[in-house]
């Protein structure tokens, strides 16, 4: 769902740029208004299948009952964590991103509160993690429709306006079923992955876990480039300033390189003292570690996917990007594992699926930017 609301944030950021005020509005109160709906039905429909789920992912049975409890209570909260992710794209589009930041801030601390209270204190375990994380889900949202609710601006909130806007509605949703089914084919390779990591024991499964922590540094800080950079060129692309959309691009980039090789140095270089803060088990902290100089340092492969998805998505070019993303990351990262895994069965395996596909990617997206994108094509006319 984050990949559908930066869809529709583009429409949104579009409509800011150009200065039409009403449509703005109408996109705002449709936002919102989906994300509600979809959470309801995807909170009943997470609940009923999340035993299958769980069986499909091989999840070794010591744990499957703790999983069960834990998926089916964060299904529960599902609504508030769409209506923030659609709030906070809206803020973006419009320019606002540090009350989304702050917001999450206040939502993640929130969570700390409460596992420390529910697990540590009060010993309610599994359970109580998951309730932490929908209260403090809950705490995003209810800032986040507080900000919209009581802004003077195009983007006001008026809850009696709430409805569906067909127009918009299809505009938005074509760009964002787009960026939806990019951002789900990544959840579906990550699920199909984690398939191939449980079959290498307890450990393993450890250590990818602890990883996956990790490495959401620097997936967290890539992303949010991907999203300044959708909404910078969106906005001046709606106000028609080509010079500010090429000057924003390049800084993107720029800065993604910089930011994604620092924090490449210093995952490799104090990765072993990160991962003993989440256990003191040695045999994980040795594979935690090999995971991470391994896939770490090869972080900055992925730029380029990153960048030029976001930039292509903010004028409307949205399913090429799907596409490439489909072939370059989760197509060719499970048909590595498919071939190789069976006769080859250890994590230096799985993860040599991640540098090949990302890089495989950026040169997709890299090619079809400068030859046959209509941005590039829109860049030149406005030059």
């Amino acid at each position: 769902f984050v990949g559908i609301s930066s869809g529709f944030s583009v429409i949104i950021s579009q409509r800011f740029g150009a200065q039409r005020d009403e449509e703005v509005s109408q996109c705002v109160h449709t936002a919102i208004t989906f994300s509600i709906i979809t959470g309801l039905l995807l909170s009943v429909i997470g609940y009923i299948l999340s035993p299958l789920a769980l069986s499909l992912m091989n999840v070794p049975e010591d744990i499957f009952p703790l999983a069960k409890i834990y998926l089916q209570i964060y299904f529960m909260g599902m609504t508030a964590n769409l209506v923030y992710n659609m709030g906070a794209a809206i803020l973006r589009a419009i320019g606002d991103s540090r009350r989304p930041l702050y917001f999450l801030i206040a939502s993640t601390f929130t969570n700390i509160l409460l596992d420390i209270l529910l697990v540590g204190i009060l010993k309610i375990g599994v359970a109580g993690a998951a309730i932490a994380t929908i209260v403090s889900q809950l705490v995003s949202a209810v800032l986040v429709i507080f900000v919209l609710l009581t802004t003077k601006t195009s983007y006001q909130l008026h809850i009696l306006r709430l409805r569906i806007y067909i127009e918009p509605l299809k505009q938005m949703v074509y760009i964002g079923l787009a960026a939806g089914l990019q951002s789900m084919m990544y959840t579906i390779s990550n699920i199909i992955i984690q398939a191939y990591v449980n079959a290498l024991g307890t450990d393993t499964i450890a250590a990818w876990t602890v990883y996956g922590k990790i490495d959401t540094i620097f997936w967290m800080s890539i992303q949010a480039m991907g999203i300044s950079t959708t909404t910078f060129v969106g906005q001046n692309f709606g106000a028609g300033k080509a010079d500010r959309v090429k000057k924003g691009i390049r800084w993107s980039l720029f800065i993604s390189f910089v930011m994604t090789i620092s924090i490449s140095v210093l995952l490799f270089l104090f990765g072993s003292h990160i991962f003993s803060l989440f256990t003191k088990d040695q045999e994980v902290i040795h594979q935690g570690n090999y995971i991470l100089h391994h896939i770490a340092s090869l972080f900055v492969t992925y730029v380029f996917v990153e960048i030029y998805s976001g930039s292509l998505r903010s004028v409307g070019d949205c399913w090429i990007p799907m596409a490439i993303t489909g072939i370059g990351v989760c197509m060719l990262r499970i048909l590595w594992l498919v071939i190789f895994f069976p006769t080859h069965q250890s994590i230096t395996t799985v993860i040599a699926s991640y540098p090949i596909s990302w890089t495989t990617s950026s040169l997709f997206f890299i090619f079809y930017m400068h030859k046959f994108s209509g941005l590039q094509k829109w860049l030149k006319i406005n030059a």
